[in-house]
């Protein structure tokens, strides 16, 4: 992991780019030596069948929808964190304190999951905040991926234009790699993997 030093200097250029742009890349978030075992643990899980195919919506809306996505999760159980994983809640928490100190955002928790976009695998334009609630505030990824080439796909392209226009950014999906943005604000989709694709993908909430 970085430094006190390091790491609070990262965080005060990511709180920046959130005031003025609403989003952020952080190339180096995870330190290699934090994000190889993560990884480790998430084709672990994988290969174990652990994940199940995410679904859309919340409460009674909840449904698969695999033409909208088809990717495969498996949440982060803070009480029974491994030490890689209470490593990366650590750091969550650490930007969330930034966070609330410098925008006054309410932040209380990030919660997270692995994701697993096996080749051929999506996600359609949408928003991560949820119609029945407003606590998911920034939405977090943070790439588990060796030596991606932009062949490989996988890109999560983020519209910059609220209404979802054609303005965009397409992010790589490389090793160590945060992207940051406003949920509530922001369209986004992942492209088509042509491998397999792993993050660790979450929200800072506040309380509803």
């Amino acid at each position: 992991m970085l430094d006190a030093g390091a790491c609070a200097e990262l965080d005060r250029r990511i709180v920046d780019d959130l005031a003025t742009e609403g989003w952020t890349c952080a190339p180096d978030f995870f330190a290699r030596s934090l994000w190889t075992p993560l990884a480790a643990e998430a084709r672990a899980a994988v290969a174990e069948g652990q994940l199940r195919l995410a679904a859309v919506g919340s409460g009674a809306q909840r449904r698969l929808a695999e033409q909208t996505r088809s990717d495969e999760t498996l949440w982060l159980d803070p009480q029974q964190a491994t030490p890689a994983q209470a490593a990366v809640l650590e750091r969550f928490d650490r930007l969330r304190i930034a966070c609330n100190r410098e925008l006054q955002l309410g932040l209380f928790e990030f919660e997270g999951h692995f994701a697993h976009y096996a080749k051929g695998r999506f996600y359609r334009r949408h928003r991560d905040q949820l119609a029945a609630s407003d606590a998911r505030v920034l939405s977090c990824v943070v790439y588990l991926n060796s030596d991606w080439h932009e062949h490989d796909g996988g890109q999560l392209r983020l519209y910059l234009d609220e209404d979802g226009g054609p303005r965009y950014v397409d992010v790589t999906p490389a090793g160590g790699t945060l992207v940051c943005f406003f949920s509530a604000r922001f369209w986004h989709e992942v492209l088509d993997a042509q491998r397999d694709r792993l993050s660790l993908t979450g929200w800072l909430r506040r309380r509803t």
